[in-house]
């Protein structure tokens, strides 16, 4: 006897289906009826025929979970936020998110008492903060709702026995699907389907905003926060946000790890070694990465990729109050402060308040009197590297900008910008007092003490 050929559902089918999964997922069960469809599902899962998405591969012990999928390549998102229209493709997605406008945090830590949303928080929470006792494994899968189905070696548990059978190929090693193109083995046969895809070149999973593809549907994922600027992950220490988990813990080190890391030029401590490298090249000028358009040169490569896009003129960020394109999401959500008056960062000394981390820490060097940046010439010392930048130009006589009218240069732009109004016969600085204007603000401060009495 033949095997049977698997279903396939087709992308069109999902239309038809998505009015009844809603009812479906969004239904509450009974314990009983949790039970009763928990067993059937479990036998429907070994005696069914296997559902295959048409579009990446991925197959399916039910019809439903197919049906889900399915919103991936179709981007359906039919469970919407009552309090801020945010999307999302599966119910359970949704109840989570509702718990940022409630403020509901049911989940509590053991050891230090602290509160998250979802028990995905609360485990990494505990794995990077405490140690795992037996206590605590305890508490974890209390709070996990501890599954039917363990396994004897760690304690993970599932809800189903295939689930189980695949997590422990982790322990005995077995990789039973193997790559035809390179010989590579996977424990499941989706990871060895996403592997094939290099070999191939297939990115069946497309950007709807700007025809980007991808192998992997999380790739796509995170990609699309580029278009919405969205950053979910956000440190609770500085304010500061990310688009993935990992990049957020990495970034913890800085707050939570010892500072063992010292610069041998300003003494400034670093948690990391990769970060101090970044930091020498402030003392040693090095900017690795340069731009093969114009030749300008970037000590760290954010700040290059950034660039670059303004040679392609691509401006995909765009704020939905005044309609402001910009290069990168950190841009449009610094510009978005305008609209919203938010300053996150205060001073502890005088409580001025700032948009950005970046400002308070360079205002805060008037107080403290800090200034980390010397010129190798004359030894005068600065708050921050723009002002050694252009205290430079006096040593080396370099005027790179150049009046296109009369050939006169500069050594800073605002004074060729000054300059140009001489020509255009511009005057936006205009007195209070008068009315009079002028082409500079230096020229109005000066005309100012005529009405204060300020002598020269």
């Amino acid at each position: 006897m033949s095997d049977p050929e698997p279903c396939r559902i087709k992308q069109e089918e999902t239309e038809e289906l998505i009015d009844v999964v809603v009812k479906e997922e969004s239904e509450e069960l009974s314990e009983d009826e949790e039970k009763h469809v928990k067993s059937e599902n479990e036998t429907h899962t070994n005696t069914e025929h296997r559902c295959t998405c048409t579009q990446c591969g991925k197959s399916f012990g039910r019809k439903y979970g197919l049906i889900v999928h399915m919103r991936i390549h179709t981007e359906k998102k039919p469970y919407k936020c009552s309090r801020c229209d945010k999307r999302f493709s599966k119910s359970k997605h949704l109840r989570a998110h509702k718990k940022i406008h409630t403020g509901e945090k049911p989940h509590h830590c053991i050891d230090c008492g602290k509160s998250f949303r979802d028990t995905f928080t609360l485990q990494r929470h505990a794995k990077q903060f405490h140690e795992m006792t037996e206590s605590m494994k305890v508490h974890l899968n209390v709070r996990t709702k501890m599954k039917g189905f363990l396994c004897s070696l760690c304690g993970k548990s599932y809800s189903c026995r295939n689930s189980l059978k695949i997590h422990q190929m982790i322990h005995t090693g077995e990789k039973p699907h193997k790559c035809l193109h390179c010989g590579k083995s996977f424990s499941q046969l989706h990871t060895l389907k996403a592997h094939e895809s290099i070999h191939t070149g297939e990115k069946p999973y497309t950007c709807s905003q700007c025809g980007k593809r991808f192998r992997q549907p999380s790739n796509l994922y995170q990609h699309k926060m580029i278009h919405t600027g969205e950053k979910p992950y956000t440190c609770t220490q500085c304010g500061k946000s990310f688009r993935q988990s990992s990049n957020l813990h990495q970034h913890m080190i800085v707050h939570t790890a010892d500072k063992t890391h010292e610069c041998d030029q300003c003494g400034k401590t670093f948690s990391t070694l990769s970060v101090l490298r970044i930091h020498l090249r402030v003392h040693t000028k090095e900017k690795p990465y340069s731009c093969s358009e114009c030749g300008k040169s970037f000590t760290v490569q954010s700040q290059f990729t950034a660039h670059q896009k303004m040679h392609t003129g691509v401006r995909e960020f765009v704020c939905s109050e005044c309609g402001k394109t910009f290069i990168t999401a950190g841009g449009l959500k610094q510009h978005q402060m305008i609209h919203t008056g938010e300053k996150p960062f205060k001073c502890s000394h005088c409580d001025k308040s700032f948009g950005r981390l970046q400002k308070l820490n360079i205002h805060q060097r008037i107080h403290t009197g800090d200034k980390p940046y010397t010129c190798t010439q004359c030894g005068k010392s600065f708050s921050h590297s723009p002002s050694l930048h252009h205290h430079l130009l006096i040593h080396t006589g370099e005027k790179p900008h150049k009046c296109d009218q009369c050939g006169k240069t500069f050594s800073r732009l605002p004074g060729l910008k000054d300059h140009l109004r001489l020509h255009t016969n511009e005057k936006p600085y205009s007195c209070s007092e008068c009315g009079k204007s002028f082409t500079s603000r230096l020229y109005l401060r000066r005309h100012q003490k005529v009405h204060t009495g300020v002598s020269e």
